[in-house]
């Protein structure tokens, strides 16, 4: 898989210089957007309970572990998820923990992530004299 950006090269450099993602175990597919403020994570996790999972946040570090029950009986086709799980995935800023909202509804896990307030834009007043 080829990953392409169009970022500054200071950030770009971030990115090239550290893995994109890092799978243990099995993998957890996930989708992340930026708005703006903060970013949101959705993954699916069919079966799973909120004490479940184990989720930390170390800077722009963000680490999603759990464990899908194990299947009986004999099956032609088993698809379904099975086993431990652990995500490891960098984001371009760092985060703040403390501020950080996870829920599952529906097998769906969302979280919501703030920036840190380091890594937000500022807005600098010029005056005139």
């Amino acid at each position: 898989m080829s990953l392409y950006f169009t970022t500054p090269y200071r950030l770009a450099r971030r990115w090239a210089a550290r893995p994109q993602a890092e799978i243990t175990g099995r993998p957890l597919p996930v989708d992340i957007r930026d708005e703006g403020e903060e970013y949101v994570l959705n993954a699916y996790v069919p079966g799973l309970k909120a004490e479940d999972l184990n989720i930390q946040i170390v800077e722009d570090a963000l680490s999603i572990e759990g464990e899908f029950g194990q299947h009986e009986g004999e099956y032609l086709m088993s698809e379904l998820p099975a086993g431990a799980f652990r995500r490891t995935l960098r984001l371009p800023t760092e985060l703040d923990a403390d501020k950080a909202v996870a829920s599952i509804e529906n097998g769906v896990l969302t979280l919501r992530i703030p920036k840190a307030e380091s890594s937000r834009p500022k807005s600098i007043k010029v005056i005139s004299k």
